[in-house]
């Protein structure tokens, strides 16, 4: 293996941040696009819990969750400054807490829950990012950075739910924020289609 393999999965909001950092951060790797209901045997051997994203170096080290492989990237390569514009705490409550009302908004028969509920505990999140991205740009600061693609795919997921009731919203910071970033030239890079991968296909390279 002369490259790391990707293994992810397009409109999962963590691939999507992987990706981001690993495209940022010009980082080439093989791209296994995955079918959740079909996970190959590979992915299930080198990570068995099943989820994307998965990352296999080179020497055969897996990295399985999704900000450590931003980590590991952007700590290779970070053109843009992205780990100097790190909320962990910010980036721990979009994981902990919103992405608990976000599942809850989005499937409610899966969970058994008041979507309603969850979505107005979910729009105090975005009041926070909202009140962020007041004082400055982007999440992090002035510029882009881990921060904003740690949060923006689950923001988006957030806002497809319900895209007229995310639209008619007073939160004009976020909503700006939230269409530069899905009209990006980085994020439609991220977001190309490639079909499932199978044992024995050939290759198809990621790299930003």
């Amino acid at each position: 293996m002369t490259d790391p393999v990707l293994y992810s999965f397009r409109r999962c909001p963590y691939a999507m941040r992987a990706r981001l950092a690993l495209a940022i951060s010009g980082i080439r790797c093989e791209l296994r696009e995955v079918k959740l209901s079909q996970k190959p045997d590979a992915m299930l051997a080198a990570s068995p819990k099943g989820t994307v994203p998965v990352l296999v170096l080179q020497d055969g080290t897996v990295i399985e969750e999704s900000l450590d492989i931003m980590h590991w990237a952007l700590e290779r390569s970070d053109p843009d400054g992205w780990l100097g514009r790190e909320d962990a705490a910010l980036i721990a409550r979009n994981d902990g807490p919103f992405k608990h009302d976000l599942d809850r908004f989005k499937y409610p028969e899966r969970h058994g829950s008041d979507a309603d509920l969850h979505r107005e505990s979910g729009l105090a999140y975005l009041r926070e990012l909202e009140d962020r991205l007041e004082r400055s740009p982007q999440l992090g600061g002035q510029g882009m950075g881990l921060t904003d693609a740690a949060i923006v795919p689950f923001v988006r997921q957030f806002a497809a739910v319900d895209r007229e009731w995310f639209d008619a919203l007073a939160l004009p910071k976020l909503q700006a924020w939230l269409a530069a970033h899905l009209s990006s030239d980085l994020f439609n890079a991220i977001m190309v289609r490639v079909r499932p991968w199978n044992e024995g296909d050939d290759p198809v390279f990621f790299e930003g």
